[in-house]
């Protein structure tokens, strides 16, 4: 959880745009922080798994969506990183990928990405955690597509 794409990578490959409010900084990273401990202790004190558990159909399947939705979220950020060229301003409707499918296939991904994470994980708060982003991700969806 530490080296979160979306909280640390992500940050690193954006051009410069518009600015975000510290407020709304400081909310995400305390969220980040506390989803981060919470997740790390629930795995690590409370989750009691088989011997085979990473054979099991359950945990295989969310890996799998884990990784399909973390890759749709890389290559939709790539693709909206790439809008316009240096300078150019203005609204632009991205192509390609998922995009051809969804009007926001970078929440689409990360959506995708924690529904994995919880469906390997089977934890209450690995569901809460998806449960969050879809909400949180999913108004923030509706808005960019509207």
């Amino acid at each position: 959880f530490f080296f979160h794409y979306r909280a640390l990578i992500f940050p690193l490959l954006i051009r410069a745009g518009k600015p975000t409010p510290f407020f709304t900084f400081v909310l995400a990273l305390l969220f980040c922080v506390y989803n981060g401990y919470l997740q790390g202790r629930s795995l690590s004190n409370y989750a009691k798994y088989p011997s085979g558990w990473l054979k099991d159909p359950l945990f295989i399947t969310g890996f799998i969506g884990w990784l399909v939705g973390m890759a749709i979220n890389i290559h939709s950020d790539h693709i909206l990183r790439n809008l316009r060229k240096p300078g150019e301003t203005g609204y632009k409707i991205p192509r390609g990928g998922m995009f051809e499918y969804v009007s926001g296939a970078n929440f689409f991904g990360e959506i995708l990405e924690w529904f994995g994470f919880a469906l390997a994980c089977c934890t209450v708060e690995s569901l809460t955690f998806a449960l969050c982003t879809l909400f949180i991700l999913g108004s923030r969806a509706k808005q960019h597509h509207q």
